[in-house]
């Protein structure tokens, strides 16, 4: 039973739809799920499903994966659309799977597509027959269900979460599609531009049916068998002019340099156009996120302690998201570190201790500071006559730390601006006390 209406057959039908894998095999990019010892595969092959909630971001095989379960279960397998069906309709097949549980001892699925699309009135009336089996509901749903659907719903359910497809399962998607005789276009001589190919990859994000969807009315484009697909004619189908950037040659390089020197230079308004450039582009959101968390540490410092802590939870947000998303806490950082005063004394001073330990002979640790904790370490004289800061008024008291021959050299030296001007303060007053000494 193909939930889709016989794809195989029906021509007309979108690209997407036509192509619609009808085993696990083919359900590229979602291993985790597929693999052979998964849950849902086995679920799938003893044909005894429980209700589960299928989330994830449009276009990765949410209703594909409800195809492959339709096409392998003796369940009764119904779809419905939370869009356009209400619960009039819902009624209806509930009353259809009460009939084929009493009379034939046969189960029913149902899929409910955009299932976050029901309000909790709609969800609460679903409920009982979750609950006594008169459906094993399987629903589809973009938004966190966990904000979504309903707790006793969510309760009954388990979550199979999907990922966006990354490239790699794109360009197989896409290439099975150029393949295929049957339901794509492997009847057809098509040969892709790179650049047109990088296109389709970044315009649909991870989105299978979004780049299938820009394939088709490439090839529609373009008369004949024999079809060349160019930058061109894919800007045109994707409705997105491409930005010309060389992610290998020196355009990447130029402007990842001015989006830095913006940050560093205190004008987010260049740093944001440089951002919104390499976004265009399709470059790694996670390339851009760690440049900013190095610009937040080299060039703002301590300055602005916070500014680290905004760029590295853009970093782990950024992931987690991914684009469009992404863009939203990448311009937060962006902006974030753009403003903050600047500072580049920690990368100055550990630059300069580093070139000290790699060009000098290391002088041992005085021995008041070395370790104490172990046997026969104070006979040696380790931690004798150590300070303890804390014992002191103000938690400071004067004494060596640097090896000799280092003494009196000074690696950090806070400017005076933000927060590190406290640091500028404290440390200036501390070495009046040791110069006077």
């Amino acid at each position: 039973m193909d939930i889709f209406e016989n794809t195989k057959q029906n021509k007309d039908m979108p690209l997407p739809a036509r192509m619609r894998p009808s085993a696990l095999e083919d359900l590229y990019g979602q291993e985790d799920i597929t693999k052979e010892d998964s849950l849902i595969r086995k679920l799938i092959e003893t044909d005894n499903l429980s209700s589960l909630i299928f989330w994830g971001p449009p276009g990765c095989g949410k209703s594909t994966l409800a195809n492959i379960i339709a096409n392998n279960t003796e369940s009764e397998f119904v779809p419905f659309s939370a869009v356009i069906g209400g619960v009039g309709d819902l009624r209806k097949i509930i009353d259809k799977a009460k009939e084929n549980k009493k009379y034939y001892n046969k189960k029913t699925i149902l899929f409910i597509d955009e299932i976050h699309r029901f309000n909790k009135g709609q969800q609460d009336a679903l409920l009982p027959f979750v609950e006594d089996g008169t459906v094993t509901l399987i629903g589809a749903t973009t938004e966190n269900p966990y904000f979504e659907v309903n707790t006793p719903l969510l309760s009954r359910s388990r979550i199979v979460r999907f990922k966006a497809l990354d490239r790699d399962s794109l360009r197989q998607v896409i290439d099975r599609a150029l393949k295929d005789e049957e339901k794509g276009f492997g009847k057809y001589k098509i040969t892709i531009d790179d650049d047109a190919y990088e296109l389709i990859l970044r315009i649909s994000a991870g989105d299978a049916r979004s780049a299938l969807n820009i394939l088709e009315i490439c090839v529609k484009l373009i008369p004949g068998d024999e079809k060349h697909i160019d930058i061109k004619t894919c800007e045109i189908a994707a409705g997105e002019k491409t930005v010309a950037y060389d992610k290998d040659g020196d355009m990447h390089y130029d402007i990842i340099s001015a989006f830095i020197k913006s940050m560093r230079g205190s004008d987010p308004d260049a740093a944001i156009y440089y951002l919104a450039l390499m976004l265009s582009a399709g470059e790694d959101i996670k390339f851009i996120a760690r440049r900013v968390c190095i610009c937040a540490s080299e060039d703002v410092g301590n300055a602005d302690p916070m500014a680290m802590v905004v760029a590295n939870n853009a970093a782990q947000v950024v992931q987690f998201v991914g684009m469009p998303e992404a863009r939203i806490p990448l311009a937060q950082a962006v902006a974030y570190v753009a403003c903050a005063p600047k500072s580049n004394a920690s990368c100055v001073a550990i630059d300069k201790a580093l070139h000290d330990v790699k060009n000098n002979k290391i002088p041992p640790v005085p021995i008041h500071l070395r370790d104490a904790h172990y046997k026969g370490s104070k006979e040696l004289g380790h931690g004798i006559d150590y300070k303890y800061a804390h014992d002191f008024p103000g938690g400071w008291v004067d004494q060596q730390y640097l090896p000799d021959g280092l003494t009196g050299t000074v690696y950090y030296e806070p400017t005076d601006r933000g927060h590190e001007k406290k640091f500028k303060e404290r440390l200036e007053s501390i070495r009046k006390i040791k110069t006077r000494k």
